[in-house]
């Protein structure tokens, strides 16, 4: 655990003087955040955004009114995990499992450092393991051992559920990360409602495996989650092409529904630098919010 740590601090830091040297910008920044809760109601006026408005205040009949808020000073980050069984995929030490655990550590230990609170939830069809938010780097270390440590209950997926029960966790607007391989269906509802609450951040993981099958005839592919095992031609171009195909779409549907509700969204491949991804997106970041 020791060199998991000193590991996890040299992606950190490396990431961190990458954004201030590149960007001359703030880190802290990065997980700000809009910094802004609900203060008060003030009568519309004519600019106002629309949006803002409290129709519950204003169908009382006394005129239309507009909510108005205040900067939050303490921010809080969550990390929701995917550690579902379909997450053991790739090679010996860079599963998709390692590196959404890796990636969860480097952002914990990063936010820990800004100031802000963090907060942990382990799901797969249920809730596997929960770190309330807390501060410090002995809470930090804390919750990165369990979710190293965890072995999970249940091996299915239910991304719906896990972003169902978030919502319900998380009523204060906080800043979220996302981490998943996103093999599941039906969760686009919930990923919404969570963006338009939150500041929301996508990380899809992925594997060479899913996209790139291996020429080997006529094998058994057995699926983690349900265990239940199907034979497939992985020579066949028709099933190649499907497969690829099937895999790029779902890529694409998911960063689109991530811009369209204004989500940051990143792809990581299990065998590429992920520091270098994590540097962009956070480069992006710190600019908008500078133009902000």
């Amino acid at each position: 655990m020791r060199e998991l740590f000193k590991k996890l601090r040299k992606y950190e830091i490396k990431i961190r003087k990458a954004v201030n040297n590149q960007m001359q910008g703030d880190f802290h920044s990065v997980f700000k955040g809009s910094g802004l809760e609900f203060d008060d109601v003030r009568p519309y006026q004519y600019g106002d955004d629309v949006r803002t408005i409290d129709w519950n205040v204003s169908a009382k009949g006394h005129g239309t009114f507009v909510k108005t808020f205040k900067e939050d000073k303490e921010q809080n980050v969550y990390f929701l995990v995917d550690v579902s069984a379909s997450q053991e995929i790739g090679l010996e030490g860079k599963q998709k499992s390692d590196i959404a655990k890796e990636i969860t550590g480097v952002l914990c230990i990063s936010a820990l450092k800004e100031g802000s609170q963090v907060g942990m939830v382990g799901y797969s069809d249920q809730r596997e393991l929960y770190i309330k938010p807390g501060k410090g780097q002995k809470h930090g270390y804390y919750a990165i051992s369990k979710l190293f440590d965890l072995t999970p209950k249940s091996l299915k997926t239910s991304l719906d559920k896990g972003l169902s029960y978030l919502l319900g966790l998380v009523k204060r607007r906080s800043v979220i990360f996302l981490i998943s391989d996103f093999v599941d269906e039906g969760y686009e509802h919930h990923l919404k409602a969570l963006a338009r609450k939150h500041d929301l951040i996508v990380i899809h993981i992925k594997d060479k495996l899913e996209t790139d099958l291996p020429m080997l005839g006529i094998v058994p592919i057995k699926d983690k989650e349900t265990g239940k095992t199907r034979w497939v031609n992985t020579s066949s171009a028709s099933f190649k092409r499907h497969f690829q195909q099937k895999n790029k779409d779902h890529s694409s549907e998911l960063r689109d529904i991530c811009k369209r509700n204004q989500a940051d969204y990143l792809l990581i491949d299990t065998q590429e630098d992920y520091t270098s991804k994590l540097i962009k997106l956070f480069k992006i970041r710190n600019l908008s919010k500078k133009k902000a």
